[in-house]
């Protein structure tokens, strides 16, 4: 049977699937589509978009025009010819935490449904549960069924490795550089926090460290370079992790990134916790990021909401991975940093629990240490979570007012000043790409699990490897001037 595959895009808390990612779902399909037996075609929303929106003609920018990220990120096929042989249509879409993205727009239920209306196939929707966050943080986004999905997590990963393995022809499909996510575990292993929907679940599987390693040399071959071992709650409790990183970095040195996602404080200072981190210094590349999932550094909010990390702990984490991973890599980027995670709307919240936030940020300031980034999102009240069962959206209505000036407070008095602590003026950032345009700017990043956006003046060719001098700083981000 003829199957396609279009890729909307997904992004989740633990997993990352809007380009340059190239997410595990469309990677699993295939790879379970193509053992069956069936013929399988890969498309994006992009792709659909030139046929039906722009009747397959890509302009290029003028001067005053920003370039079209709705079709920035085309496969190799004419997505008109391939839907006119395709028997079934599987749709992967779903973002549960959307944020704003350089080169990308992830695909919705709403704009996707009228564009293949006219489709005489079997139309199979699929992806992640799906509500939106951010700063609209509660409000229901979009469902859809999970008709390719692995339900039972007890034996999920035996029957995951070989669909794993054989999703990494997909590449074949795609003309330019993607950054590979490649899933290290599900569930958590404290799996407490009031918002989240682990403690449900209440499972735990670790996948093992020689199939996380044969998944990377699968696309290794196929010619990826850029790798996150990701998608789990903690880096530090899978399988092995030393001995992980060694032998990826062993067996495949060409390998241009590799670096990790999120992380349990409470992991990094538990004993063999110091261990694990000069590894990741060791192995992975620079500008990596411990994502932490602090939430809050109000005591009475951890307690309220059952959170993993109390603000003691969170601390002495950021202290430890800047004692190893405050170094200046070869790439410009200290070599491994952590990031923090802080949700508005959680029980207990007043305005003293963002004086404890603020409180605790400027400690950070005030002893030196560095934060490669800060993440403020509005919670999601989940169903049948703890959250929704004893207080539901009750503190994201009573502090919505606030929330902008709180979120602005950290960006103007933690985020501005830290950029210019990471990447000091006069600092050169290599292995730079550039992207896209925005007029007579050029927006340039590095391949990497959260990487910084440079605005550099003028129109530079797109697509190339530059290097960058840093010359000032947005909020969030760092004005450059290309180098020789």
């Amino acid at each position: 049977m003829q199957y396609t595959i279009l890729d909307c895009y997904t992004d989740e808390a633990s997993g990352l699937g809007v380009p340059p990612y190239l997410g595990t779902y469309p990677r699993y399909i295939y790879g379970q589509l193509k053992t069956e037996g069936h013929e399988v075609a890969y498309l994006t929303i992009d792709d659909l978009r030139l046929w039906k929106r722009y009747q397959k003609v890509k302009k290029e920018p003028s001067e005053k025009e920003k370039t079209n990220i709705l079709i920035y990120n085309l496969t190799k096929n004419d997505a008109e010819e391939v839907l006119a042989d395709t028997e079934v249509l599987v749709i992967v879409l779903g973002v549960h935490v959307p944020g704003k993205y350089l080169t990308a727009l992830p695909g919705t239920l709403q704009e996707v449904v009228p564009l293949v209306g006219d489709l005489k196939c079997k139309i199979i929707l699929t992806g992640p549960a799906v509500f939106g966050t951010q700063l609209e943080g509660g409000k229901f986004y979009e469902k859809v069924e999970h008709d390719f999905e692995i339900k039972d997590y007890g034996v999920a990963f035996t029957e995951l490795d070989k669909y794993a393995l054989a999703g990494a022809e997909i590449l074949q499909h795609i003309p330019d550089r993607r950054m590979i996510e490649i899933e290290t575990g599900r569930g958590c292993k404290v799996g407490k926090c009031s918002f989240c929907t682990e403690p449900i679940k209440s499972k735990f599987v670790n996948r093992k460290m020689e199939s996380v390693v044969e998944e990377v040399k699968a696309y290794y071959q196929q010619g990826a370079r850029y790798f996150r071992l990701g998608k789990q709650a903690d880096f530090y409790a899978s399988d092995r992790p030393i001995e992980l990183l060694q032998q990826i970095r062993k067996e495949y040195p060409k390998i241009e990134v590799l670096q990790i996602d999120n992380v349990n404080p409470n992991s990094v200072v538990a004993p063999g916790g110091e261990e694990i981190t000069k590894a990741i210094v060791e192995y992975c590349t620079p500008g990596n990021i411990a994502a932490f999932g602090v939430e809050s550094f109000d005591p009475v909010v951890v307690k309220e909401n059952l959170l993993n990390t109390t603000p003691p702990m969170a601390m002495k984490a950021i202290r430890i991975i800047n004692k190893y991973g405050a170094e200046r890599g070869k790439n410009g980027l200290p070599k491994f940093l952590p990031g923090i995670n802080i949700i508005f709307g959680l029980l207990g919240e007043t305005k003293e629990s963002h004086k404890k936030n603020m409180e605790a940020l400027q400690q950070v300031m005030t002893e030196g240490l560095m934060l490669r980034r800060i993440n403020i999102r509005q919670v999601a009240v989940l169903p049948d979570t703890y959250l929704e069962k004893h207080g539901g959206t009750k503190y994201l209505r009573k502090n919505k007012q606030y929330y902008w000036k709180w979120r602005n407070e950290i960006r103007q008095k933690i985020d501005y000043p830290m950029l210019g602590r990471i990447l000091p003026k006069g600092t050169i950032l290599t292995d730079v790409f550039t992207e896209m345009y925005d007029g007579k700017t050029t927006f340039c990043r590095q391949m990497g699990t959260y990487p910084l956006v440079i605005g550099v003046k003028g129109r530079l060719p797109l697509n190339q490897k530059i290097k960058i001098k840093v010359i000032d700083y947005m909020l969030r981000s760092i004005v450059g001037e290309a180098v020789e």
